[in-house]
């Protein structure tokens, strides 16, 4: 690996979710429903990381590690636990947080929903209906004014277009680019701060790259996601597979930013009923002890879909991996800001890079997937640091990965005998007399 340099004004930094860290969310729909589908939540949330009474000690710990941009998640359910009913103290809560971190240098990214709501809300159908969408612009009202001075940039909706994963969630779908339209133009009306909602960028692989069909049923995933987003937030024009289009004025350019999350690739094949597929064995690492979706490091995902987003600013507020071994983290983390400074030399206008996540977490019914850069013990709630954030912390100080750093935190993770590639490469094949 070769130095890495990034510009100065690029902004690293680290992400979170409100439900994920806060604990004991008890008026949002996914507190609910913990208790009411326990086979789908094997493990309760409860205090998850306790985030909500030690946010002082967490915002300070933030800051010693040098973050520059932190992402969080401002939770509907605790500022609006009743329909119409919103709470002093909790506003008070998040102003306090969001002071504390700005005070600390920190730019903050301000997620609007990151999958939770009131279970209010939720009661009257949530976003499934469309016509709901003016409860969460009247919460908007209320809240916009009170934090835009705040933030570095406004993240509308969290990843709605996972749900174009499968058919049966498409309308689920559209009616959140609906909101996410409505909602930019509500931002927008308080505030000139960056406002834009995330998408999860996934390169669909046919498992038989050679098999026709495993190739278009991987295009087809790849138009229910990756094209389907680009195309709503570029035309206005919502546009599904066997479904009828639909156009919305507001939605067209309703973005000032490409708001990108990434782990890594997916496999897919016509000979499933799901379209899914394993993973090829001879790349796949099980880093937890369960099956998990993150069994493969593909950094190359950033240069194969970044350039796709090269007529906005990008920035990336997700990108982390789940392990029991911290030392893969490192490995990560260096390979995928390799990969992301190669697609910035490829013309990407990447502005920030925000690593999921600051702390180990709640992974929606689980704890054992643990992608901090800050172990949490979640029964004393007791935090430390981990070497991969001592790494981090020293990239963003040298504004990259210089050799310096290579020789200190790579090298003796895989001290084999290599050479640099400073040098030109070769432009003849083996069987070529040179």
């Amino acid at each position: 690996m070769n130095d890495l340099l990034f510009p100065p004004s690029f902004l690293f930094g680290a992400a979170t979710a409100g439900y994920q860290i806060e604990g004991n969310n008890i008026n949002s729909n996914i507190y609910h429903d913990e208790i009411r589908f326990p086979k789908n939540y094997p493990q309760r949330s409860a205090a998850c990381c306790n985030h909500w009474e030690m946010y002082q000690s967490d915002a300070e710990l933030f800051g010693q590690l040098g973050w520059q941009v932190y992402r969080m998640s401002i939770e509907w359910s605790r500022l609006e636990p009743e329909h119409g009913v919103f709470n002093a103290e909790a506003l008070s809560h998040y102003l306090d947080l969001l002071e504390r971190l700005t005070s600390r240098g920190m730019k903050v990214a301000i997620t609007l929903h990151h999958w939770s709501h009131p279970l209010w809300f939720e009661k009257l159908g949530g976003f499934r209906n469309r016509e709901n969408i003016h409860y969460f612009l009247d919460y908007l009202k209320y809240l916009i004014p009170k934090i835009k001075d705040y933030a570095y940039s406004f993240i509308l909706f969290n990843e709605f277009t996972n749900h174009g994963v499968c058919q049966s969630n498409w309308p689920l779908m559209k009616n959140l680019t609906v909101a996410h339209a409505y909602a930019y133009h509500t931002v927008k009306s308080y505030t000139d701060v960056p406002a834009a909602s995330t998408h999860a960028i996934i390169p669909w692989e046919p498992r038989n790259p050679c098999d026709e069909l495993d190739v278009r049923t991987a295009s087809l995933k790849d138009w229910c996601t990756n094209e389907f987003f680009i195309r709503a937030m570029t035309t206005g024009e919502m546009l599904l597979p066997y479904t009828g289009g639909e156009y919305l004025p507001e939605l067209k350019n309703s973005f000032d930013y490409w708001g990108l999350t990434y782990y890594t690739r997916h496999f897919v094949s016509a000979k499933t009923a799901d379209l899914s597929a394993e993973r090829y064995p001879h790349n796949r690492v099980r880093m937890i002890d369960q099956p998990f979706y993150l069994e493969e490091f593909y950094p190359d995902g950033f240069v194969k879909l970044l350039p796709r987003f090269k007529d906005k600013p990008i920035h990336i507020c997700e990108n982390g991996l789940c392990a029991d071994d911290d030392r893969l983290r490192i490995i990560y983390i260096a390979l995928h800001l390799s990969a992301l400074h190669t697609a910035m030399d490829l013309g990407c206008d990447v502005r920030n890079y925000m690593y999921w996540s600051a702390m180990d977490n709640y992974e929606w019914g689980t704890f054992k997937p643990r992608f901090g850069l800050i172990h949490v013990d979640f029964e004393t709630f007791k935090r430390t640091v981990k070497p991969s954030a001592q790494f981090y912390r020293e990239v963003i100080e040298h504004r990259g990965i210089t050799r310096e750093l290579r020789e200190k935190w790579i090298r003796p993770l895989c001290d084999f005998k290599t050479y640099p590639c400073d040098q030109p490469f070769a432009t003849c094949l083996p069987n070529e007399k040179i």
